[in-house]
């Protein structure tokens, strides 16, 4: 059973790939952090989305303005029901459900520096490729996976 985050990445990672951006949830770009949804765009742009299912999951969110040195724009995805007034400016907004969103504003742009980006795509394909290796061989996936956390790898 999905969690309403859950449920909310999912409709705007649908939406997003109709776009023509990969998406992967629940990334680590560094140690600490963990974005609800970075995705890359055709273009190389990297986008990550929040996901707030209700005004106290949002409350409770200390470390969102951590997650803006990660990528080249910053959006919210909420339901219909979600009180939008709470969320910052300068932010972008998605009104997502189970199943698609529709980008409501979009997020003002702060470029990533060129050694960023290279850092963070490598964070993406990387995390991308091995949960997909994970899919088809759970055995040899698992144990990379674990060799790579050993070895300070992200």
């Amino acid at each position: 059973m999905l969690t309403p985050g859950q449920k909310l990445a999912r409709g705007t990672c649908r939406h997003l790939i109709s776009l023509g951006f990969a998406c992967v949830e629940e990334l680590l770009p560094t140690s600490g952090l963990r974005v609800d949804i970075m995705a890359l765009g055709p273009r190389g742009e990297i986008w990550v989305v929040e996901c707030k299912s209700s005004r106290s999951d949002f409350q409770t969110d200390h470390k969102w303005q951590g997650y803006l040195a990660w990528c080249d724009r910053f959006f919210w995805a909420v339901d219909t029901a979600f009180p939008t007034e709470l969320l910052p400016d300068k932010t972008g907004l998605i009104l997502a459900d189970d199943y698609d969103a529709h980008l409501v504003l979009m997020a003002p742009e702060s470029k990533l520096a060129g050694a960023r980006r290279k850092s963070v795509t490598r964070i993406f394909a990387r995390t991308a490729a091995q949960r997909l290796q994970a899919l088809r061989d759970p055995g040899p996936a698992t144990v990379l996976g674990r060799m790579a956390n050993q070895s300070g790898l992200p």
